[in-house]
């Protein structure tokens, strides 16, 4: 029997409001930007709408007390534990608060320390503003890509002050163990950095658990700013909403001063659309993550049978795959694959330096799209080793 999501409407996923669908010309398959193809929950809708019924005012400066205990209590059911209402600052999305820990925690010219590949506002944050990226690459294993720890230690100096951590990895999928992690604590707490870590995709892992990085001590916690949101789990990006957490109130004050005017007020809407995502959500939640599950395995099986030369290990989280297309010898892999594939994907090179030849593909889409395009990739590369 057909699962729903094989069958979407794309009359409905198209057009202008989307810029997943509309960036591209109309014969492109766009499987880049990190969004689902799959309608949003029925409970996050009524939530909606149930809100658009009532005076859409000023809301309380902090957030909706339910949203924020609601957030508080799924924190705690992941182990960051000790939360209060004001241990919290709900942030328009995830991105102003990358920007916004870069700006409080540290001052033009400092360091921060990142593993890359990595989500790129992270790399464009510190550019921008005027601190300086010491990239720690990670290494391909045979069965998952690993934190070089003996260069890590390499990078620090004495204008060191962040280490920057995304965990689940964007955009190798990466969902770093315990041991990991206590290592990475070990590290920052000897190096006295503080720490940024985008937690966004905690709730989109196939092999974990999630363990949050300010869980592991308290001496963690107080040198941690942990940044989430729904969008990613719920599909619901466009609606925005993320929250800074930490125990360490003093960080969230810094990071609320420089973004005094910038940020406004928490959004009713998306407020309304988390509360009922995190109230009733899971049961779509679960079945939309065993479908995507079954789509990074079809990706993985495809690969490995049609591809093999792009190498590839399968996201123990999100719903991306970090392809190396580098042994095909193509000059440049995203023209390739929007030029004479037809599909649209992320360029390796804006996840960092040295990563020119890798392609982000997004697999949150219907298994018959997904198909499609890897065969539309399969072909065109079959024609280019034929015409060589």
């Amino acid at each position: 029997m057909p699962h729903p999501f094989d069958e979407l409407n794309l009359e409905e996923v198209k057009g202008s409001h989307s810029v997943k669908w509309s960036l591209f010309p109309e014969d492109v398959l766009p499987l880049w930007v990190a969004d689902m193809d799959y309608p949003v929950a029925e409970p996050i809708l009524e939530a909606v709408r149930e809100r658009l019924s009532r005076r859409i005012g000023y809301p309380q400066g902090a957030g909706d007390p339910e949203l924020l205990e609601a957030i508080i209590a799924k924190q705690e059911r992941l182990g960051l534990k000790g939360l209060q209402p004001e241990n919290l600052w709900l942030t328009s999305s995830v991105v102003p608060g990358i920007c916004a820990s870069v700006l409080a925690l540290s001052s033009p010219g400092d360091e921060a320390i990142t593993q890359v590949p990595v989500y790129h506002p992270f790399l464009i944050a510190l550019k921008e503003f005027n601190r300086v990226t010491r990239a720690n690459p990670m290494q391909p294993g045979e069965t998952r890509w690993e934190i070089d720890f003996e260069q890590l230690e390499s990078l620090v100096t004495p204008g060191t002050r962040m280490l920057m951590l995304c965990n689940p990895q964007n955009p190798t999928g990466r969902v770093f163990t315990r041991a990991e992690l206590e290592r990475l604590a070990e590290f920052a707490l000897r190096h006295r950095l503080w720490v940024m870590v985008d937690e966004l995709w905690s709730d989109l892992i196939y092999e974990g658990p999630h363990v949050p990085f300010a869980s592991l001590s308290e001496e963690v916690a107080q040198r941690t700013v942990t940044l989430t949101g729904p969008c990613k789990a719920f599909n619901t990006a466009g609606l925005g909403g993320g929250v800074a957490i930490s125990h360490n109130k003093e960080i969230l004050a810094r990071m609320q001063k420089v973004s005094l005017g910038i940020g406004g007020h928490p959004n009713v809407l998306s407020m309304a659309a988390w509360l009922g995502a995190l109230r009733h959500g899971q049961p779509w939640l679960e079945q939309t993550l065993a479908y995507l599950k079954a789509n990074r395995d079809f990706l993985t099986r495809f690969l490995a049978e049609r591809l093999p030369e792009v190498r590839y290990t399968p996201p123990e989280a999100t719903y991306l795959a970090w392809l190396d297309f580098r042994a095909l010898g193509l000059e440049d892999p995203h023209a390739f694959a929007l030029e004479h594939a037809k599909v649209g994907l992320n360029d390796g090179a804006i996840f960092g330096e040295g990563f020119k030849g890798y392609l982000r593909l997004n697999f949150a889409t219907s298994r018959p799209l997904l198909q499609e395009a890897l065969e539309r990739l399969a072909s065109a590369l079959k024609g280019s080793v034929v015409d060589s």
